[in-house]
């Protein structure tokens, strides 16, 4: 075998930034594809969903809708739709606990693109921005891909879109003829095929204190994982720790004992969001809902001794695969 054919079967490593985050993607290259134009492929695709959904561009088809008028219609490019629509039907599966326009609490809580100073905002401005928040406000209309402003919705996407856009970038290396590889963007991840030595995509389930690996590893090949953490993104506000997981019911942030959620789907847009969704919905809550949705669901959470595992029946038979 040629050295430019021993080159084409290793795992090649491209990477980028994207959504205020990095894209990490590992491909098997096919002959006849440089890894120029993957590339850029690659990230014409991230740019995409980054110019349609970011609530950090004034600019965006998101930000538009935003800040629109009370009462009106307006198109949305159809990834957004798309996005959008997956949402809503999580948010009424999940009686709201996951709720795309939790955007004004979100940011209320110093989480968002509105920057404060991290501190717990007063009981009567929780009250005032939770008159804001209401999946069920936002109507769409499927045949003409056009939302609704009913007045001061502001949607927050951020919890599904990246896991919407590694299934586009999956889509689109899989059109021009790679058939391995594994997507990273934000923390999701999705794989395919195997690698040149015919073993799968494998990866090792982050320990929420980001010390070490929980013994963990699960394969990707044919499908994707999102883990949602209090870790990633919190802080401290007198003698209490705030997570930016925000409860749309409720209007404050998790209490509960979750460390960390992951979830494995066959779609990475399937996945992310429903990380913050059985994060609010915590350990009792959100495992009932996983199993009586056959959902692989991996629950980490502050024990009294160190962190406690629980886990869906489905992903006790995932780590078996």
């Amino acid at each position: 075998m040629s050295a430019q054919s021993h080159a084409r079967l290793a795992v090649q490593h491209l990477h980028g930034e994207t959504m205020g985050t990095t894209w990490s993607v590992r491909v098997v290259v096919p002959a006849g594809v440089s890894l120029h134009d993957l590339q850029a492929g690659i990230q014409r695709c991230l740019d995409l969903v980054d110019r349609q959904m970011s609530t950090y561009k004034p600019h965006s088809d998101l930000s538009r809708f935003n800040t629109a008028p009370a009462g009106t219609w307006h198109p949305l490019p159809s990834a957004c739709f798309t996005v959008l629509a997956h949402a809503l039907k999580l948010a009424r599966d999940t009686g709201g606990a996951y709720d795309p326009t939790v955007g004004p609490l979100v940011n209320l809580w110093g989480f968002g693109p509105d920057a404060r100073t991290h501190r717990a905002p007063s009981g009567q401005v929780i009250v005032d921005a939770r008159a804001r928040i209401g999946w069920w406000k936002v109507k769409l209309d499927a045949t003409t891909e056009m939302a609704f402003q009913p007045g001061g919705i502001y949607l927050d996407l951020s919890s599904v879109a990246k896991g919407y856009s590694v299934d586009l970038v999956g889509a689109w290396l899989d059109e021009v003829g790679v058939t391995a590889w594994l997507i990273e963007v934000g923390g999701e991840l999705k794989g395919k095929g195997m690698k040149p030595d015919g073993s799968p995509w494998r990866i090792g389930i982050e320990r929420p204190d980001a010390t070490e690996q929980l013994d963990r590893i699960v394969s990707l090949s044919g499908r994707a994982i999102a883990t949602s953490g209090d870790y990633r993104r919190s802080y401290d506000s007198g003698d209490a720790t705030y997570s930016h997981h925000i409860d749309p019911r409720s209007g404050y942030p998790v209490p509960h004992t979750v460390a960390s959620v992951s979830i494995l789907a066959t779609q990475a847009m399937t996945a992310d969001p429903l990380g913050t969704a059985l994060t609010v919905l915590g350990p009792e809550h959100g495992l009932a809902y996983a199993r009586e949705r056959n959902l692989a669901v991996l629950f980490v959470l502050h024990g009294e001794h160190g962190f406690e595992e629980r886990m869906s029946p489905a992903f006790v038979e995932a780590l078996r695969a």
